[in-house]
């Protein structure tokens, strides 16, 4: 076996104890922590099965977005930690056969529906990875995205900048009654009183 079998293994088994951690655990800080690890963990075995683009688009949208924000809204409500004495183990029938059911569709997909190629196919069989030239794969997709379609690139960039001034002005409140700084004023009466001395 090679040495990326095993660090693929070990970031898989990592994935999984997370993820069960996400479940098991009460503190929900805790949960949005561990489930940062988990994106991690799938960020990491993207890469390794060379899907670089794939693992960035996963680490930014998961991790820099949505796993933050639920750990900003867990830490804004302030939830408080209950230690509940519910019976975990009355869950484990239900959820055994459920596991049992999602293992055996896992085999069934494996033996039956990963069939390589036998040779037997009455049409002609072309190799089309030896027929492409050999770009990562965020070459690739930077080659099409700025090449191609650059116009709808930005023009969907613009249409974020509006939505985002957009919620900037109905989420303005302007509040008469606050007292704000006048400089001018400020200016005026430290060189006013200056005069004088």
């Amino acid at each position: 076996m090679d040495i990326t079998n095993y660090i693929f293994y070990f970031y898989l088994t990592l994935m999984v104890l997370a993820a069960i951690m996400v479940v098991v655990s009460i503190n929900p800080i805790h949960s949005v922590l561990f489930l940062i690890l988990v994106f991690f963990n799938g960020g990491a075995i993207l890469v390794l099965l060379e899907v670089e683009f794939l693992a960035m688009i996963f680490l930014i949208v998961y991790v820099g977005a949505i796993a933050v924000l639920f750990l900003f809204v867990v830490m804004m409500l302030n939830i408080k930690v209950i230690v509940s004495n519910v019976n975990l183990l009355r869950y484990l029938p239900i959820g055994g056969v459920i596991a049992f059911i999602f293992l055996l569709e896992l085999v069934m997909f494996i033996n039956y529906d990963m069939v390589g190629y036998s040779g037997n196919y009455p049409i002609n069989y072309i190799e089309w990875i030896k027929s492409i030239n050999l770009y990562t794969n965020i070459e690739s997709i930077g080659l099409v995205m700025y090449t191609y379609y650059y116009d709808l690139f930005l023009i969907s960039g613009f249409i974020l900048l509006v939505a985002m001034n957009g919620a900037i002005v109905l989420t303005l409140q302007i509040n008469k009654d606050v007292k704000v700084q006048d400089v001018f004023s400020q200016v005026y009466r430290v060189g006013h009183l200056s005069m004088y001395k």
